[in-house]
């Protein structure tokens, strides 16, 4: 009996909790924060409003150049009010360069302003190496891919297309995934026997030569004449020609 009824009182508390619990709960007695939604709006406009401006202002990149930007998410504790004429926004030529931009936005209705900050990302097709690469390595279509990397990555002259670097050595052991780039190479590298054009007028001549530097295509290195034994400058053309322009 003592039993039956002490199960009794526990049932009974616990139906008395659920139901003051439920008749607590502010969501569904008073609804949703209007006033939030409408503050997180604003926030919204913002956020889109600088992605635009820099979409805009980055219209006349390099067609090569794929740009990727990320709106960072404004604090919800600011408040942004209400901009009848439409809200400004501003960043300076040197802050467009950098991959993190401070973004200054304003409303011409009052004095408001704020920074928003947005994270650009620029990369290029470039070739790059398929596997870890040992100097003197002649590249061959086995060995190179392409590949999308950061423009800021990039400190000399990079190749868009495997074909391009055909037949060029490797300097330096380079190692998977590195973007090929001119000081890394040699289309024709010091030491090496030549073939030496020289142009006069619709004219040409052939000689044989050693190249005395290291260069890539469309680069002037010294060559030595093998007959003549004089140097002079010429314009690497291949892995195996230079051109002199008389």
């Amino acid at each position: 009996m003592l039993r039956k009824l002490f199960a009794l009182l526990i049932a009974c508390t616990l139906s008395t909790n659920v139901f003051a619990w439920q008749a607590a709960s502010p969501t569904e007695k008073n609804g949703p924060d209007t006033t939030a939604k409408k503050d997180s709006s604003n926030h919204q406009v913002v956020q889109r409003g600088v992605q635009k401006y820099l979409e805009s202002q980055f219209d006349a990149a390099s067609s090569l150049t794929q740009i990727t930007i990320e709106v960072a998410d404004i604090d919800e504790r600011i408040r942004i009010p209400d901009c009848a004429a439409g809200f400004a926004y501003y960043a300076d030529e040197q802050a467009l360069g950098q991959s993190y931009i401070s973004v200054r936005v304003s409303c011409n209705n009052n004095q408001w302003y704020l920074f928003a900050n947005a994270k650009v990302l620029r990369t290029q097709p470039v070739v790059v190496t398929a596997s870890m690469i040992s100097p003197g390595t002649v590249l061959g279509a086995d060995n190179l891919s392409v590949a999308q990397v950061e423009t800021n990555q990039l400190r000399h002259t990079a190749y868009h297309s495997v074909e391009a670097l055909l037949g060029a050595r490797m300097k330096h052991r380079v190692r998977r995934g590195q973007p090929i780039q001119a000081n890394m190479l040699c289309f024709i590298c010091k030491g090496d026997r030549i073939t030496i054009r020289a142009q006069v007028g619709g004219m040409q001549v052939k000689t044989s030569g050693i190249a005395q530097q290291d260069g890539v295509i469309g680069e002037t290195i010294k060559v030595t004449n093998s007959s003549s034994r004089k140097t002079v400058v010429a314009e690497v053309a291949g892995t195996d020609e230079v051109i002199v322009r008389l």
